[in-house]
């Protein structure tokens, strides 16, 4: 679900608001509690009716409610990436499942919002030392299946394995998968699935 927070906030309001009175706000209390003018508002209410999120009945008043059975995220939650695993920063590492969450406000401090298509992954190995990326860190991972020359990447090798590296197609075709460290050698393969692009490194000092 990709809401910005200020359509998670009108949501929710909607939510509370059949919950604790039977029927939704109108159209001039939403703007006024959240501080826009309506016009605003109608154009939140109509994204979020076209994302499935809030549904309505024509022509009766106070009729907006959410899609039913769809969960809405806790605003008193804090922002949480999906906990993959440990990514390989000097030789591969096996793949594995998922099996747990990284809570950024736990860890990290005060919640930034609600990210999709985001996941995190905790760094094993120094190979990427050189780009500021060391052992321990957490690296925050946009999916994509494509990269550019020079982004760090999550890739998929075809023994199964997974690597953290810099992405560059060679003359020959061939994908060099580069460390940042100039103790490891280059991965060179025909081909690797990219699974996602590095946006972000986060580090506790304290640990």
């Amino acid at each position: 679900m990709n809401l910005t927070p200020r359509q998670l906030h009108i949501a929710q309001l909607i939510r509370d608001s059949r919950l604790a009175l039977g029927y939704s706000p109108t159209i001039q209390e939403l703007a006024d509690e959240v501080g826009v003018a309506k016009v605003t508002i109608h154009e939140h209410v109509g994204a979020l009716v076209k994302k499935g999120v809030l549904q309505r009945e024509p022509n009766k008043a106070r009729s907006l409610s959410l899609v039913e059975g769809l969960p809405l995220p806790n605003e008193d939650n804090g922002l949480r990436f999906p906990l993959v695993g440990r990514i390989a920063a000097g030789y591969p590492l096996e793949q594995f499942e998922q099996s747990d969450t990284l809570d950024l406000e736990a860890v990290f401090g005060p919640r930034v919002g609600e990210v999709d298509s985001t996941f995190a992954l905790q760094v094993t190995g120094d190979s990427m030392q050189d780009e500021g990326i060391l052992d321990g860190d957490y690296v925050i991972v946009r999916r994509a299946s494509t990269a550019r020359a020079g982004e760090r990447v999550v890739a998929l090798l075809p023994n199964g394995e997974t690597t953290l590296k810099s992405f560059y197609r060679e003359p020959d075709g061939r994908i060099r998968l580069q460390p940042a460290n100039e103790a490891f050698e280059p991965i060179i393969v025909n081909e690797c699935q990219i699974q996602g692009i590095v946006v972000g490194v986060m580090r506790r000092y304290d640990r």
